[in-house]
């Protein structure tokens, strides 16, 4: 547990995920600072700090190439998503292309929702409105890097306010 520390930039925006112990050498170097910490602490024979969950760097790193878009894939959809995007729930999730294959829909990520069986099938191939239906959120593309990181730790509830838009 909390193994893994999210890195962000000077200006709050995510980094990368690291191991505790590289956060700890760029803390202790003076190179970022805690911005999220656990309850239990790391301690040493002269020195105890707080655990770190989320970090920030001092100086802020120019990101370029890293903001780039996700690639499209299913399991992607049902990471952003979550739960059906229809109903709410969260069992038995599958992919909803809102405007349908059959009517020229693609499969993109502004097209694809996750959405339950029984939504799924209750929509069948027509548009949201026909089928009297409303999506709760209108998908997006995800920034790859901030889309990465929630993949690699979906669990990490201290990071979900970082990686969030």
């Amino acid at each position: 547990m909390h193994s893994r520390v999210l890195v962000l930039n000077a200006s709050f925006e995510p980094l990368s995920v690291v191991p505790v112990r590289r956060a700890v050498a760029l803390l202790l170097r003076n190179k970022a600072e805690v911005v999220e910490a656990a309850e239990r602490a790391l301690r040493s024979m002269s020195l105890s700090m707080e655990w770190p969950l989320v970090i920030r760097l001092v100086y802020y790193v120019r990101i370029g190439s890293l903001a780039r878009p996700a690639p499209f894939t299913r399991r992607g959809v049902l990471l952003r998503d979550r739960s059906c995007q229809y109903c709410g729930g969260s069992a038995d999730l599958t992919i909803d292309h809102v405007q349908p294959l059959s009517r020229g829909g693609a499969s993109s990520w502004t097209n694809c929702v996750a959405a339950c069986g029984p939504c799924n099938r209750r929509k069948a191939n027509r548009l949201p409105a026909e089928a009297g239906m409303v999506l709760r959120h209108e998908p997006y593309q995800p920034r790859y890097l901030a889309f990465a990181l929630v993949s690699a730790n979906p669990a990490e509830e201290a990071w979900r306010k970082y990686l969030a838009s």
